[in-house]
């Protein structure tokens, strides 16, 4: 049974919903490389079973795929804790949301689906996102 192909999409996504969706399809791809290897093993003809070489190629293929999804899920953790902390530095400083409505003094930062979302003094919420305008209290 030939298998003619499998394609993987990796993208870096900016939220945790995005990543979040990345991390799915990822996973996805990866079961379904695993299903693909399964279905061919077990019907692979008895007379003219495959090839060690070719068995030892797939599962280092697959070997490779498992990696390279727990690299990007490293690589995704990384990046939000970078962005967190970044943010983090806004606090006590007065933000202007990039559509310019939302302003004041940041109290806190938190993670959430959207983003990294800053509150204000006044319990504003300000998504921290390309475009915001940042200045000293």
């Amino acid at each position: 049974m030939a298998v003619t192909g499998v394609s993987s999409t990796t993208s870096t996504a900016s939220s945790t919903q995005a990543s979040t969706t990345d991390a799915k399809k990822a996973s996805l791809d990866y079961d379904s490389f695993l299903t693909l290897l399964i279905a061919q093993m077990k019907n692979q003809d008895p007379t003219d079973p495959m090839d060690s070489s070719e068995q030892i190629s797939q599962l280092a293929t697959f070997s490779q795929v498992e990696q390279s999804i727990k690299a990007n899920t490293n690589l995704e953790s990384l990046i939000s804790l970078t962005n967190l902390n970044s943010a983090a530095t806004y606090i006590g400083k007065t933000v202007t949301s990039a559509d310019g409505v939302t302003s004041g003094e940041i109290k806190s930062i938190k993670w959430a689906s959207d983003g990294v979302v800053a509150t204000t003094v006044d319990g504003k919420a300000i998504t921290i996102q390309e475009g915001i305008k940042v200045t000293s209290s």
